[in-house]
């Protein structure tokens, strides 16, 4: 047995030894499917190169990246909202790149000296289990889900490690006069909150087993899911949403820059991004697209926007964050006792 094992190990370094192409790690949350399919696209095209992606949190990739900056793994940074990928920049996290259709973005989705980009706009949503929240009994706002009824109902994502989540939160603390009172209603969000999902695989088992019924997530995830058999839905507030400017950039000191170039492009193209459109739901940043190539849910259904402060929100959501994650979360009730406000 252990002769056999011996064998099989080196079989399996032999064969790691014989794959001469160049290596690429991608770090990013976009999602098992589109990263295998985008590697796969990706390889086709460039055969010579070898895509390794590691999905992860928008939040958790800025902490690797950062964590690594002496000695980078990852060459291209895939996902994740602007706000942190602008706190990457400013931290020299990442290398300017102008890529060829730059002109078709906004200001608010261009990066300084080009750091990093906007590749999709990422409306956030309440996302609900449609067996136990029929229509009628839906939350159409924010607020509604502070009330008595959705206490022990509602599932969370873990905010810190989530560029969804962390943009939620910014937002929501801002839609309020004054942080303090951005804290107390998230610390009555926390009183109604049964638990807190480690990471989204999580977070769509315990909705769709009716640990709790009720979510605040993204739009393009809350379709793909119901597209792999969740029995999800979702509700846009009322009152508006903040739509995430989704970023993609390459790293700073990158093992494989020429690879990471072509890699950026190409998950960026037209073609990919229509075909993005269309099988994930991801609402294309650029403007110079054909509207006739998109789906028509994406021409014809308004989005309610939230007004964000992006530049407050990058440079204050991270003590925001740990304010939260000390003072609030697990003990909102507590917290309200104790900052009962005016």
């Amino acid at each position: 047995m252990r002769v056999l094992s011996l064998t099989l190990v080196l079989v399996l370094l032999a064969g790691c030894a014989s794959d001469e192409r160049t290596s690429l790690v991608v770090y990013s949350p976009h999602g098992k499917e589109m990263l295998a399919d985008s590697e796969q696209a990706f390889e086709a095209r460039y055969p010579d190169i070898n895509v390794q992606w590691i999905d992860m949190g928008g939040q958790d990739a800025y902490d690797r990246i950062r964590t690594e900056r002496a000695n980078p793994t990852a060459s291209v940074w895939w996902g994740g909202d602007g706000p942190t990928f602008s706190r990457a920049a400013s931290e020299g996290l990442l290398a300017s790149y102008t890529p060829t259709w730059a002109d078709a973005v906004s200001a608010e989705g261009r990066g300084e000296d080009d750091m990093w980009l906007s590749t999709y706009l990422t409306p956030e949503v309440l996302l609900l289990n449609e067996r136990t929240v029929p229509e009628g009994e839906r939350p159409m706002d924010w607020d509604e889900l502070l009330e008595p009824e959705w206490a022990d109902r509602i599932i969370i994502r873990y905010p810190l490690a989530s560029s969804t989540m962390r943009t939620i939160w910014g937002a929501l603390i801002m839609r309020q006069p004054t942080v303090e009172d951005g804290y107390r209603w998230l610390a009555q969000l926390d009183a109604n909150t049964k638990s807190y999902a480690a990471n989204p695989a999580q977070l769509y088992l315990s909705v769709a087993r009716e640990e709790g019924d009720v979510s605040l997530w993204n739009m393009p995830d809350t379709y793909i899911q119901r597209d792999n058999g969740f029995p999800f839905d979702y509700v846009l507030p009322s009152s508006g949403t903040p739509v995430l400017q989704d970023g993609i950039a390459i790293v700073a000191g990158a093992p494989a820059p020429d690879a990471a170039r072509l890699f950026y492009e190409h998950v960026t193209s037209d073609s990919a991004l229509v075909d993005q459109a269309t099988r994930y739901y991801r609402i294309p940043a650029r403007t110079d697209l054909d509207p006739d190539t998109l789906p028509r849910w994406m021409i014809e259904n308004a989005i309610p926007e939230m007004d964000v402060d992006w530049e407050r929100l990058s440079t204050e959501g991270p003590t925001w964050m740990q304010y939260w994650d000390e003072n609030i979360k697990g003990r909102g009730a507590e917290y309200l006792e104790e900052n009962p406000g005016s």
